[in-house]
């Protein structure tokens, strides 16, 4: 078995052609809540990401991946690694997928695997996700493959002259054993 597939999906390292999916997703306004995002990405900077995007989570601290169909003809969406912290061994998780791959089991399969590539690959502690707390599909995401919400920041996004409360959840890796 490969370390990033699945049975219906596989994840696999940002390509030059992914450059329109990328400029799309991230000038996606809908997305920007949640990314932290004020303005649009040009496509030279993308550009530009995409040739750094080569480099190891080690240096990076991040890792994106694109999500797509078994053989690797359509895209699906993204799964990252970000703020990745090798001396505590933990990451954030974050995903998107396309509309018209939503409710088909895509993000929950690339979570699975995301998540047993970060536990035994790269030996990671702990994942944790940040979900603003009006994405009820996201939150019962991250509950079903063993999230644990662990609070809720208030008021911590702003968008469309309202504030949003975001929960916090966390998955540690059970492989592990907790120092006493």
């Amino acid at each position: 078995m490969e370390t990033l597939k699945g049975t219906h999906i596989k994840l696999r390292a940002l390509e030059p052609e992914d450059l329109a999916f990328l400029f799309d997703s991230e000038n996606n306004e809908a997305n920007w809540k949640v990314s932290g995002t004020q303005v649009p990405f040009s496509k030279y900077i993308l550009k530009q990401y995409l040739e750094s995007s080569h480099k190891d989570i080690y240096e990076a601290k991040q890792l994106r991946l694109v999500i797509t169909s078994i053989d690797d003809t359509l895209v699906m969406g993204m799964i990252d690694l970000f703020d990745f912290d090798p001396q505590h061994k933990r990451a954030g998780v974050g995903i998107l997928i396309k509309d018209s791959f939503r409710e088909q089991g895509i993000a929950s399969e690339a979570l699975q695997v995301l998540i047993s590539y970060a536990f035994h690959y790269l030996d990671l502690h702990q994942l944790y996700a940040n979900v603003t707390t009006d994405n009820k599909t996201s939150m019962h995401l991250f509950e079903k493959h063993g999230f644990k919400r662990i609070g809720i920041k208030k008021d911590w996004i702003y968008t469309n002259a309202t504030y949003i409360d975001e929960a916090s959840y966390q998955l540690l890796n059970s492989s592990q054993k907790k120092k006493k």
